[in-house]
């Protein structure tokens, strides 16, 4: 692929990472936007990790995006000219785009992070290999991307599925969850854990790689898991998440299968293979509609750096597979039963006090 080439299709990506952001980046809460603007634009103008951002610089830059959103709302998705301008493809048709990008050492992702919340990338190609018969496809530097940038994704390609992870947005999640350390530095809390782990209040950048090769294999463990939940769960989970009435539904829903994810795959792995580093970055994540459904979980997880050799934890994932089991089966038995007027039921069901795991 020539330079031009790759100069249009960058543009057509970030077209469409523009189109879906003045969709949807009003569904985040203000703090939340006002951070990841922030970040996005730090990307945007190349500027490393710890570079002061000039207020005035990332307010004009903001007004300016906010602008062009407005402009680009009711557009559709524009298709990708991947090798001719004549060879366009669906955004959405990951694998035909990929096998045309891969062979010029590029990689492109396409899929929901949310009902209906689209998102956009293109990279170099970092590494592909196989895992558990799965691809596995790492990103490196972004060419193209979004306002929301997830680290990872598990898809569809072509006949099966590929699990995509993103190494430059891991970065910039590593950066941002150390950069609000810095404001009020917690001691004891499971991200003073990692900092110490890694060394990142000495010289982040020189810690970064060794960070990225460790949370990147916890988070493949999480996808992994996630492949093996969306197996158990079957088709008719996505349809009952579709048919949630309200986006905090739809966070409980992502919440009970992050943790069949978590307690069947990630967390007996790493205790497993004693990766404390990435068990205590695990937890330094470990908050929201998550935390909420299983609280005992935190405090399992003090009983592992008090000493006991990781007993509390494993007593709570035995506890919590075949709670949170159970509580999938429930939705997806409501959303069959009555598919068209089962989200209110579900929502009940998911939010209730029964729905958290017990002690």
């Amino acid at each position: 692929m020539n330079s031009a080439d790759l100069a249009r299709l960058v543009e057509a990506v970030q077209t469409n990472c523009h189109i879906a952001d003045a969709r949807h980046a009003a569904d985040m809460t203000l703090c939340t936007y006002l951070l990841q603007m922030r970040e996005f634009f730090r990307w945007e103008s190349g500027q490393p990790f710890g570079a002061e951002l000039a207020r005035d610089a990332v307010g004009t830059w903001i007004a300016q995006r906010e602008s062009l959103w407005l402009s680009l709302e009711e557009q559709p998705f524009v298709p990708l000219p991947c090798a001719r301008l004549a060879d366009a493809l669906d955004p959405f048709d990951v694998a035909a785009i990929n096998t045309l990008l891969l062979p010029a050492g590029l990689l492109y992702g396409a899929g929901l992070v949310g009902a209906e919340r689209p998102v956009f990338f293109l990279a170099e190609l970092h590494a592909q290999t196989r895992r558990e018969g799965l691809e596995l496809m790492t990103a490196g530097r972004e060419l193209a991307r979004g306002l929301i940038a997830p680290p990872a994704a598990l898809g569809r390609w072509g006949e099966g599925q590929a699990i995509l992870i993103r190494r430059e947005s891991m970065a910039r999640w590593c950066w941002e969850k150390f950069e609000a350390f810095k404001l009020r530095r917690p001691a004891g809390s499971a991200f003073h854990a990692v900092v110490e782990a890694y060394g990142l209040d000495h010289d982040f950048e020189a810690a970064l790689p060794r960070w990225l090769d460790e949370q990147g294999e916890a988070v493949l463990l999480h996808e992994l898991g996630e492949y093996r939940a969306g197996q158990w769960l079957g088709p008719d989970w996505p349809a009952m998440r579709l048919s949630l009435p309200t986006r905090r539904a739809d966070l409980y829903a992502r919440a009970v299968r992050d943790h069949l994810a978590d307690l069947e795959v990630t967390l007996p792995t790493l205790l497993e293979r004693d990766a404390s580093a990435s068990i205590h970055f695990w937890f330094a994540s470990y908050d929201g509609m998550r935390e909420l459904l299983f609280p005992s979980l935190a405090s399992a997880y003090q009983g592992w750096r008090g000493g006991d050799g990781g007993l509390a934890l494993r007593r709570a994932i035995e506890r919590g597979r075949p709670h949170f089991r159970r509580l999938a089966q429930r939705a997806i038995e409501a959303h069959t039963r009555d598919a068209a007027h089962a989200g209110a039921s579900i929502e009940r069901l998911l939010t209730a006090p029964e729905a958290i795991c017990p002690d």
